[in-house]
């Protein structure tokens, strides 16, 4: 791979930071169900111990803008020293679905307002790190889109209006990103995005092409490639972050797809399709899998990042997502998906060895190979 990577290791950490309000108007705040807030040094010291020196992590915006224009950073200061003091270098979520309960997110108050909030979030990562800042603008626009305004399935609980809340999540994050930059022009950006792919029968096959299409709408958006009038372009492309988990291919209006089925399109492929739409270096910016299949998941992965870099195709780390177990969004289940666990009163975390294990092994081939960021 010729394109030298901003990130300090080849695998990331991703910390759950979702706080999106539930159809019973109840506010998730994943960083603190899993006590990560609280223990954010053990959390990156944990991280170092295993060789990733690098994590997705979140500015919680409705803790931190307490009134309009007013901002407390209690709650991520020590969050944003803690990774500092640990040598964890940290891609920040400004919105991760959530936002300040006095905000209507179809104004144009809430584009003006998160510009503000990224501004002012640039300068307290500047301040409190020494390091320029590293955002995510807003966490998976069209997977936002989808569940907020098309299937009502969390806030704004609107149904229908998909396509307009994505172009609203578009201008968000463009004013976003050109606020960062009048502060810090060094500033770098990362969008994660959900990478799918969707097949139909003879009748079914036409909707199905267009389905898949749709994932690169809010890229696309972005870049300046679609609704010019947002006023989008290829400067606000910088890392592109593909988002693949085990259902990310399905029949169209049917079942999953599983791994090892004749219809299952090889991950390689679809990184190379990012790649040759966008030119810009990528991201597998969220991957990962549930109870036994961690480790075989992540071993598929890391063996089609391998085949994809081999092809010429620039993809720069494998973010483990998420890497603490976590309560789930819609009824609290313990979901096991991460490399630690629920922590005990001291902040200590059990490991889950077999993905330890997995992870060990896969470092040491790509250290084998060339990445001297994964040693």
């Amino acid at each position: 791979m010729s394109v030298a990577s901003p990130f300090r290791s080849v695998f990331l950490a991703g910390f759950e930071c979702s706080t999106q309000r539930r159809a019973d108007g109840r506010r998730l705040d994943l960083l603190a169900a899993t006590g990560h807030d609280v223990h954010a040094l053990a959390d990156y010291r944990a991280l170092a111990a295993h060789g990733i020196r690098a994590a997705r992590d979140g500015l919680r915006w409705h803790r931190i803008e307490t009134a309009p224009g007013r901002y407390d950073w209690s709650s991520a200061l020590p969050m944003i020293e803690a990774a500092a003091e640990a040598g964890i270098q940290v891609v920040w979520d400004l919105c991760h679905y959530g936002w300040p309960d006095d905000l209507d997110i179809w104004s144009d108050t809430f584009v003006t307002r998160f510009a503000a909030f990224a501004a002012a979030a640039a300068r307290q990562v500047r301040a409190a790190s020494g390091e320029s800042p590293f955002f995510c603008p807003v966490n998976e626009i069209s997977y936002f889109a989808w569940a907020g305004a098309e299937v009502g399935r969390i806030g704004p609980l609107a149904t229908g209006q998909g396509a307009a809340l994505k172009r609203q999540l578009v201008r968000a994050s463009l004013a976003g990103m050109r606020a960062v930059r009048a502060v810090e022009p060094t500033a770098r950006f990362l969008h994660a995005e959900p990478a799918i792919h969707v097949v139909g029968d003879p009748e079914s096959e036409a909707a199905a092409a267009a389905y898949r299409e749709v994932q690169y709408e809010a890229l696309d958006m972005v870049g300046g490639r679609l609704a010019p009038e947002l006023d989008g372009g290829p400067d606000f492309l910088d890392v592109v972050g593909v988002n693949f988990y085990p259902d990310n291919q399905w029949v169209h209006g049917g079942s999953t797809i599983p791994l090892g089925h004749n219809a299952y399109r090889p991950f390689r492929e679809m990184l190379a399709e990012v790649h040759a739409r966008y030119g810009r270096p990528l991201l597998v910016a969220e991957t990962g899998a549930e109870g036994t299949a961690k480790a075989a998941w992540l071993h598929y992965v890391c063996g089609e990042v391998r085949a994809a870099r081999a092809a010429g195709v620039p993809v720069l780390g494998i973010c483990l997502y998420p890497i603490l177990d976590y309560p789930g969004w819609d009824n609290d289940r313990p979901c096991a998906v991460g490399l630690f666990h629920t922590h005990d009163p001291t902040g200590r975390r059990g490991l889950d060895r077999p993905l330890a294990e997995e992870l060990g092994a896969q470092r040491a081939r790509f250290a084998a190979e060339g990445d001297g960021d994964a040693a």
